[in-house]
């Protein structure tokens, strides 16, 4: 790949944390074709560095602190009560525990969080994975047509909700980004676009990641599943391990903005390195028997929210639905097993399932 690769915790935590490394974005060619897809990159604040990536992350961040997270338990409680209640409860009935329960589960509560009909889940989805897989290597012309199409379509829908909540504000997201303000400054329409879009690629894909994985996980450790199920390890504490053990993000990649040395090793300006988030996470030196699962393990300093200036924005809703979800599951089906074999997604970066068949 050309690049440079931090694979322990103190590296990766070196390169996340030392602001002469910085996520810089490079528009994709051609840039007249791919321009939908490149301007909601350029425009949001995960591909932007300081000053950029101050002003954007402080507007969204004032919107997100305005008691929106703490707002959606109810709701997100509701929500997993009613999708729970609808899952084949007979002994022996089978269901694939994402594409009937994880997959749609993030996705309705951003759509409730940003005020748009949860009836739009799927499109929202389908978009949401189309301009993701473009951050795999070596994308082909088919992938790179489907996230043009999907960033148009996408960046049009955001576009109409953004003109009714102007004229029609709400108690949701949205209008609090239109809203926002720092320092006289605010997000211009094509950041607001932008913004919208990557909080929803990123809550869906990481939650759909996170719930999937460690949850196979504990289906394939009965005795980490009993301890959850008893009551002996809190959801809470079994969140973070289940994040840790199976990363739902493997690489993140950072460019050197002047000559820096990492863990012995000069990497000169223009080079990029890219953090392998579950080699870090499965650091001996850091990790008391590392590839164990364990479901109790405290501390758990894993980096699957990242470090330093782009710290995952979106965590603590990205904790509180996964453990909502994740009690209301277990609190119905104590007893869920395995029934089939679980096929792998035909991605890296982003690793996941595609469905994980299971029986009550």
């Amino acid at each position: 790949m050309g690049t440079w690769l931090a694979t322990t915790h103190d590296s990766v935590s070196q390169v996340l944390r030392n602001r002469a490394f910085g996520r810089l974005w490079t528009d994709w060619e051609p840039a007249s074709q791919m321009e939908p897809f490149n301007a909601l990159h350029r425009n949001q604040m995960m591909e932007n560095e300081p000053p950029t990536h101050t002003r954007l992350r402080r507007l969204v961040a004032a919107a997100f602190g305005r008691g929106h997270v703490e707002r959606m338990r109810p709701r997100i409680e509701a929500l997993a009560a009613s999708m729970v209640a609808d899952l084949p409860g007979d002994p022996g009935e089978t269901f694939d525990l994402l594409g009937d329960y994880a997959e749609p589960m993030p996705v309705y509560v951003i759509a409730d969080l940003l005020g748009v009909p949860r009836d739009d889940h799927a499109k929202l989805r389908d978009w949401s994975q189309a301009i993701v897989h473009m951050y795999e290597p070596g994308v082909g012309a088919l992938t790179k047509a489907a996230a043009i199409e999907a960033s148009t379509a996408f960046s049009d829908y955001v576009r109409g909700v953004v003109e009714q909540r102007r004229s029609s504000p709400g108690d949701d997201l949205i209008t609090d980004l239109i809203e926002a303000r720092d320092e006289g400054s605010k997000l211009s329409d094509d950041e607001l676009v932008a913004s919208v879009v990557l909080l929803l690629n990123a809550g869906h894909e990481a939650s759909v990641n996170v719930f999937g994985n460690g949850f196979h996980a504990l289906l394939e450790h009965p005795d980490q599943m009993a301890c959850l199920t008893s009551g002996e390890v809190s959801v809470e504490t079994a969140l973070e391990e289940l994040i840790r053990f199976d990363a739902p993000l493997q690489l993140f990649e950072r460019t050197a903005t002047s000559d820096v040395e990492v863990s012995g090793q000069l990497v000169q300006s223009g080079q990029k390195i890219a953090c392998l988030m579950g080699s870090a996470n499965r650091d001996a030196a850091v990790f008391t028997d590392a590839d164990v699962f364990d479901v109790g393990r405290d501390p758990n300093p894993h980096v699957g929210f990242g470090m330093g200036l782009h710290f995952c924005l979106g965590a603590p809703l990205a904790r509180l639905e996964l453990q909502i979800s994740i009690r209301a599951l277990l609190d119905r089906f104590p007893t869920l097993t395995l029934a089939g074999e679980s096929p792998r997604r035909p991605t890296w970066v982003l690793r996941g399932y595609e469905s994980i068949p299971v029986s009550s």
